[in-house]
C-alpha cells in the first residue's frame, strides 16, 4: 500500500475553496441587509433628540397600557389606561409588518369595538411589529412598537 501525498497544489484548491465560501456567504449576507434595510427612521436624529425627553414624559403621562394579539383572522390591538378600563383614542394610525423588512407592511384598518381596536387580517407564522401613532384626546401623542409573535 502506498501513502498518497499531499501537494501544494492541493493545498491551495484547499485554502482557496474555503475562502472562496466564506467570501460568498458574506457578500450574500450583505446584499441581503443592504437590500432589505428600511431606511432611516428620522431624517436627523439631532433634531429629534432635542424634543426626545418631552414626548417621552407626555407619553408616560398618559399611562396607557397596549396589547397586541391575532386570533381567527382577526388583529387585536387593547389600549388601556391607568384604570385598567379600554382607551378610545381621538386618531389611530399603525403599521404592521416584519421585524427585518418592509416587503410585507400593510396598513391595518382598525374599528373601534368598545374594548379594542380590531381589524381582519390574515398573518402568517413569525414576528410581526405594529408600529403605531395614537393622538389622545388632549393632542398628546404616544408612539409605540408592539411586538406580535404568531405562532
Amino acid at each position: 500500500m502506498t501513502e498518497r501525498q499531499i501537494t501544494g497544489r492541493q493545498v491551495f484548491f484547499g485554502f482557496s475553496a474555503a475562502f472562496g465560501v466564506i467570501i460568498a456567504v458574506n457578500l450574500a449576507l450583505a446584499y441581503n441587509a443592504v437590500r432589505t434595510f428600511p431606511g432611516l427612521e428620522v431624517a436627523n436624529s439631532y433634531v429629534a433628540s432635542q424634543q426626545f425627553d418631552i414626548r417621552r414624559t407626555a407619553q408616560e403621562g398618559l399611562g396607557w397600557q397596549v396589547e397586541a394579539s391575532h386570533h381567527a383572522g382577526i388583529l387585536t390591538l387593547a389600549i388601556t389606561g391607568e384604570d385598567g378600563a379600554p382607551v378610545e383614542v381621538a386618531t389611530l394610525d399603525a403599521v404592521l409588518g416584519r421585524a427585518t423588512n418592509v416587503r410585507d407592511d400593510v396598513t391595518p384598518d382598525f374599528t373601534f369595538d368598545g374594548q379594542a381596536y380590531t381589524a381582519p387580517l390574515d398573518l402568517g407564522a413569525g414576528n410581526w411589529n405594529i408600529r403605531m401613532l395614537a393622538t389622545a384626546e388632549d393632542g398628546t401623542e404616544f408612539r409605540q412598537r408592539v411586538v406580535l409573535i404568531k405562532r
